[in-house]
């Protein structure tokens, strides 16, 4: 493939990828600028074509499923050819969870935002994208309420490194006077999801796809042109 490129419109294409997409990817404008960009679509990770994930409710029945999707997989040899050796013990990247109590959250959103919230009451997602990744939440605490956003500082403020996706729904136990004691956070997918998604892309060439057909399948109508 020397010398091949990805091209549209006469420009070479801003290929993005990440790990895992969940099962359907995400759009540019969802992680970055506010500008649609035609070959960083949304597309169904699977033979077949999934639902689009903009509402609570739809988000909630994709999230808590395992739908059939390329990068669904726990093959070890697969895994092995995308993920560098400290993520191949990671087997929970397509549907994953974490749980904090409010302590570990109040204590995290301070440490990771600066912002003292106060007791955590409720994360709200006020807007998603078509794969389910949260583009704005609201944090609202005792002390502050926050809207946070896009994707990227929605999982830096949420986990001590990087939440795997911005794509989850949150489950609430206990407390009382209006803060839950311990609040679940279940998830889809692995990174931003916009563009190429390594593991769906390697279990498609597992299948027997042409890497044209690969490439073609995330960057819907981009084309593969020598340029040198």
């Amino acid at each position: 493939t020397r010398g091949v490129f990805l091209v549209q419109d006469g420009e070479i294409c801003d290929a993005r990828y990440s790990k895992s997409c969940g099962g359907r990817s995400e759009l540019f404008a969802s992680a970055w600028q506010d500008i649609s960009v035609p070959y960083l679509a949304t597309v169904s990770d699977a033979a077949v074509e999934h639902p689009l994930m903009y509402s609570e409710a739809a988000a909630q029945v994709w999230i808590y499923a395992s739908p059939e999707a390329y990068c669904n997989t726990t093959d070890g040899n697969i895994l092995r050819q995308v993920l560098p050796s400290f993520d191949q013990e990671t087997t929970d990247f397509y549907r994953w969870q974490v749980t904090y109590t409010q302590d570990e959250l109040s204590g995290l959103l301070q440490e990771r935002s600066g912002i003292d919230f106060g007791l955590i009451e409720r994360i709200e997602p006020l807007q998603r994208g078509p794969s389910g990744r949260i583009v704005r939440l609201r944090i609202v605490g005792s002390r502050r309420t926050i809207v946070v956003g896009k994707e990227l500082e929605i999982r830096r403020w949420l986990s001590p490194s990087h939440l795997y996706s911005s794509a989850f729904v949150v489950q609430t136990e206990g407390g009382s006077g209006g803060a839950p004691a311990k609040f679940t956070l279940r998830g889809a997918g692995w990174g931003h999801g916009v563009g190429f998604c390594q593991i769906g892309a390697a279990v498609m060439a597992a299948k027997g796809f042409e890497a044209e057909k690969i490439v073609k399948h995330y960057f819907r109508g981009a084309e593969l042109k020598k340029l040198y």
